[in-house]
């Protein structure tokens, strides 16, 4: 009787847990674990600093229109301080020419000719093609910057890195429109219709690289516009504009003989490479970011909201 006892009281030593132990253990387990945290690789790659700078922020009006002012003017002069090339411009025109003529793909010029047959329709795309491609851009930030400010920034990371890599074709690939190209009969829609229109013709030419065709910006710039209307309005009938828009403007641009269609597919691959760098940078396409940043003293979202309950979208 004594040793079971006392054998029992043995094994009840063992069993029960100490406090002090097991405290010891869970701080030890943290601190492992918050180790592991801060060494993961998507942590480790970048200093404390530089991830503060990959987090949303609330956007600041007065920086926001400097920066897209400025980045407007470094666009425009950039684009047209890069070498004309006119021989090679058109020369690559020529081979696009034939290489669309060849898969039986060159529509280019019958649309050309049809748009041009109806001068009321004509001459509102040669406005649409002027104007239309810079105020829906501005357009679609300021509505950002307001309606979805947590989501601004990587959304306009991604137009910036579209137009940069397109001022990169314009350099590796001088490319003269169909408009200027040598016998190929197609029309200036600016020039017949005397209206003010493309920095490319008329007056304006000689401000303007006539041979930066590819790529287009009207269809990178629109489709970037597109895509985020439909992403992120919540009007379906905003949403369907959203995605006529791109659609209306390749219309436009092959109708004024300002590009082949061949140039639409350049800018949307730019783009497609804009939105990969705004996800590298803030691991996450801009409409799946939350749609507002606290402001500092409001302190962190509570948790069900950042999980995305109504509201938060």
């Amino acid at each position: 009787m004594g040793e079971l006892s006392a054998t029992s009281q043995d094994s009840r030593l063992e069993a029960t847990p100490s406090p002090i132990v097991d405290e010891a253990a869970s701080g030890a387990d943290t601190r492992r674990n918050a180790g592991r945290l801060d060494d993961s690789p998507a942590r480790s790659r970048f200093p404390r600093s530089l991830r503060s700078l990959r987090s949303p922020r609330r956007p600041r009006i007065w920086f926001e229109i400097l920066l897209v002012a400025a980045s407007y003017w470094v666009y425009s002069l950039v684009r047209n301080a890069v070498p004309e090339q006119k021989t090679e411009a058109l020369r690559n025109a020529d081979r696009i020419w034939s290489v669309e003529t060849h898969l039986g793909i060159a529509v280019e010029q019958a649309v050309n000719h049809a748009a041009n047959s109806v001068t009321w329709l004509i001459v509102s795309m040669n406005y649409y093609y002027a104007t239309l491609h810079f105020v829906v851009t501005v357009c679609v930030l300021v509505w950002l910057f307001h309606r979805h400010p947590g989501r601004y920034a990587a959304a306009r990371l991604a137009l910036f890195a579209t137009t940069a890599v397109a001022l990169l074709g314009y350099y590796l690939f001088p490319l003269a429109p169909p408009r200027l190209m040598n016998g190929a009969h197609f029309i200036d829609t600016v020039l017949v219709h005397q209206t003010w229109g493309s920095m490319a013709s008329g007056n304006f030419k000689n401000m303007s690289n006539q041979y930066a065709a590819m790529p287009s910006m009207h269809i990178g710039w629109s489709l970037w516009c597109g895509l985020t209307v439909f992403a992120l309005a919540s009007a379906p009938w905003a949403r369907v504009l959203g995605l006529l828009y791109p659609a209306a403007t390749l219309i436009v641009i092959v109708s004024t003989a300002n590009h082949f269609w061949l140039d639409a597919l350049g800018g949307m691959m730019c783009l497609a490479i804009g939105y990969a760098a705004s996800y590298a940078w803030y691991g996450s396409l801009p409409h799946r970011l939350a749609k507002r940043v606290p402001l500092p003293w409001e302190g962190p979202r509570p948790a069900a909201l950042s999980a995305g309950l109504p509201g938060h979208n």
